[in-house]
């Protein structure tokens, strides 16, 4: 095989992957494609390992997210990308095992952080409120 044969042949193999929505191994998945072995999605793509997420993206091993992004191992998370590790986390990017952060960016092991500065408990809560309502999210 010429090196100009395997690549004609690889990219044929790429168009091919791109063309096909099938998922597998999935149970009780909605207008999905390309996921495996998941339960109960909604709306998502190239999700694998998951359950109960919503308009996720090419997420693995998380659970009861929505409209996550690239996130591995996280729990109800909202609008998140990149993640790993983390739950309850609300528009956040890079952050890893982090919980309860809003808006926060690549924070690690960090808990009750809105815009990467720490909260207290019931302040983050009633502030997390306000910025849901003012924000709508």
């Amino acid at each position: 095989m010429t090196p100009s044969e395997f690549e004609h042949a690889f990219r044929a193999l790429v168009a091919a992957q791109e063309r096909g929505t099938a998922n597998t191994g999935c149970l009780a998945c909605e207008r999905c494609e390309r996921c495996s072995d998941s339960t109960f999605l909604e709306d998502c793509k190239r999700v694998v390992r998951s359950n109960y997420c919503v308009e996720c993206t090419d997420c693995t091993e998380c659970s009861h997210c929505v409209k996550a992004v690239g996130c591995i191992g996280c729990s109800h998370c909202e609008r998140c990308e990149r993640c790993t590790q983390s739950a309850y986390l609300v528009r956040c990017v890079g952050c890893s095992g982090c919980s309860y952060c809003f808006g926060c960016v690549g924070l690690v092991k960090k808990d009750f952080h809105i815009l990467n500065e720490p909260y207290e408990r019931q302040a983050y809560f009633a502030k997390v409120a306000e910025l849901r309502s003012a924000l709508r999210v």
